[in-house]
């Protein structure tokens, strides 16, 4: 495995999109947020992603040039209209209106439809905690994977959400999940490496496991805890879809078929600032001292440790700040035929 520094994977992400006429200072913005994905070691999520973006922006499924705004108002809740701009730019205005009118009324719900795809889920509640608010992200996914529980059709995506509370100095309290056993996002990179996948992450129409990620066209993603798992993703795409006019259900499309295509993409952010519940100090003590019993209870035999939710994603990020991300062969071939696509300098590693 070889390794890229952040500078250069953010300096090679701006430069392709530039290419594709994308404005200088959007691209450095996307640039930013895609490497925060992969800081984080959501490799499905950050510079992986690059060529179908690319893709997306040839065929004219993006609107390069866009008028993100606010379409209703009302006291602290808004809903932002994309404008079908690339998603990162979406998000990015989404989690600046939240600070802006969790400022104002202690806590907001920003939703937003006309978006894309945007990246990891934990890149925009971490930026709300560390402003020290609590962040909730919920949001639909670019492509149905997932049947309805019992069922074959595909009419549900990975529909995640991400949850976020400031720890004080240790690590930011996270949880940023799928409501599938895996994201769709682990099933291509597992594809492009040519490895197999666990057998309880997909199924085909029968019900038998794929344990070939090339084949997962012909199945079905599975739902966290069963019928659980399923009713979460129901209901988070009624808040992140249905409420704000955004695709759900039926009218998602495909965006890794359909490069061309508007995905009216649904997503939802909610900030609360703690302090309209008492002092925030004292809460942030409360939340680092639940932190720390977590950590010092007792393992069952052969579990060194008990991890609490976004630690892992904290050690990989001063990890990779130091190390650089890690790029498969594959990956490289990837990116690399970006660049001559673009007619930008190649990557040597």
């Amino acid at each position: 495995m070889q390794y890229l520094s952040i500078a250069d994977a953010e300096r090679f992400i701006s430069s392709a999109l530039q290419a594709e006429k994308v404005p200088a200072g959007d691209a450095d913005i996307i640039a930013n947020l895609m490497v925060k994905s992969d800081l984080v070691g959501a490799d499905g999520h950050g510079i992986f992603r690059l060529p179908a973006y690319l893709k997306r922006i040839r065929a004219g499924g993006v609107n390069l040039h866009p008028n993100i705004h606010i379409e209703r108002e009302r006291g602290a809740t808004a809903l932002i209209n994309g404008d079908n701009a690339l998603g990162h730019l979406v998000m990015n205005r989404a989690v600046d209106l939240a600070i802006e009118k969790v400022k104002q009324h202690s806590v907001c719900w920003i939703g937003s439809h006309y978006g894309n795809h945007s990246g990891a889920a934990s890149v925009y509640v971490r930026k709300l905690a560390e402003q020290g608010y609590i962040g909730i992200y919920m949001a639909v996914g670019n492509a149905n994977h997932m049947a309805p529980w019992g069922g074959i059709d595909l009419l549900l995506s990975t529909n995640p959400i991400a949850i976020a509370v400031p720890a004080g100095d240790g690590p930011t309290v996270l949880l940023d999940i799928a409501t599938t056993v895996a994201a769709y996002g682990k099933v291509k990179v597992a594809a492009q490496k040519g490895e197999s996948i666990p057998d309880d992450w997909m199924i085909d129409r029968q019900g038998k496991p794929i344990t070939d990620p090339k084949k997962s066209a012909e199945g079905s993603l599975l739902p966290i805890g069963g019928y659980k798992g399923y009713g979460l993703a129901v209901m988070i795409g009624l808040l992140a879809g249905a409420l704000n006019n955004a695709a759900v259900g039926k009218g998602t499309i495909d965006f890794n078929a359909h490069h061309d295509l508007v995905t009216n993409t649904g997503q939802t952010i909610i900030a609360v600032d703690p302090s309209a519940f008492g002092n925030k100090d004292e809460f942030v003590a409360r939340v680092v001292a639940l932190v720390k019993d977590l950590k010092n209870s007792s393992t069952l035999p052969g579990v060194k440790e008990i991890r609490v939710p976004g630690e892992g994603a904290a050690k990989t990020m001063a990890e990779r700040i130091h190390k650089g991300i890690p790029v498969s062969p594959e990956l490289l071939d990837a990116l690399n035929t970006c660049a001559k696509e673009c007619g930008i300098p190649a990557l040597s590693l």
